[in-house]
């Protein structure tokens, strides 16, 4: 007999989200998601059983960043005929039904800062997720999707909140801060949040009721635990 106390695998799946946007602004440089940020939080829900399905801003193939088959969880995946398949053909967030899904996470990637912003997709989701009491997790530029999430009530769903993303800091060593459209930590803290920076390239999660959200690739499989953890307990 099951106690009630035992956490139970979550009947919904997670809604994983990519961005659709391939270039960085005007350099011409490629961007994409950043792969490493997709399946470390996967390994983390997989290992405790939670489903996922995918989804990107224009449906298909997304473009991919951070290809580092030296990773060990990146090559698993990345060699996994099931997630590559999946990965080809990723719903459109557009055409999603929300009520499907236990919680929604954002990946992130630069092109994230293109694509995420300012979408009437990822508004909708995102809200009718989180006022269903679905959990919202993103990592590094996936933050970016929070940036204009308004709420029922009109508050914006970062404004009084704790959170973490990719820091000005990062932005500027990495050399893309005259590149991305806006600054990401900055601009969230505009939106109310309450950011909590960690030095560069450190792991940083901060868990405020329902969201999760992490600072870098550093911070991929913590979040995923997080949520994993939230799960768990709320099913």
């Amino acid at each position: 007999m099951t106690s009630s106390t035992t956490p139970r695998t979550p009947a919904r799946p997670v809604l994983m989200v990519l961005t659709s946007h391939g270039t960085k602004g005007a350099t011409g440089e490629a961007t994409g998601f950043y792969l490493g940020e997709l399946t470390h939080p996967l390994a983390e829900l997989e290992a405790a059983g939670i489903g996922y399905e995918l989804a990107s801003i224009q449906g298909g193939e997304p473009p991919v960043d951070g290809l580092d088959l030296g990773d060990a969880v990146n090559a698993r995946y990345w060699n996994d005929g099931a997630f590559r398949a999946a990965l080809r053909r990723t719903q459109r967030l557009g055409a999603v039904d929300a009520s499907r899904y236990a919680a929604i996470f954002f990946a992130g990637g630069h092109g994230a800062m293109w694509d995420f912003p300012g979408n009437p997709d990822v508004a909708r989701v995102t809200r009718e997720i989180y006022e269903a009491g679905g959990v919202v997790g993103a990592v590094c530029h996936g933050p970016a999707a929070l940036v204009d999430v308004t709420l029922g009530n009109g508050a914006y769903l970062v404004a009084g909140k704790n959170l973490s993303a990719f820091t000005d800091d990062e932005e500027r060593a990495v050399k893309l801060d005259q590149v991305v459209p806006f600054l990401l930590a900055s601009t969230l803290t505009q939106r109310g949040a309450h950011h909590h920076p960690a030095p560069d390239w450190s792991a940083k999660v901060v868990v405020d009721g329902r969201l999760v959200t992490g600072q870098n690739p550093q911070s991929a499989a913590g979040v995923g635990a997080a949520m994993r953890e939230l799960l768990l307990r709320q099913d």
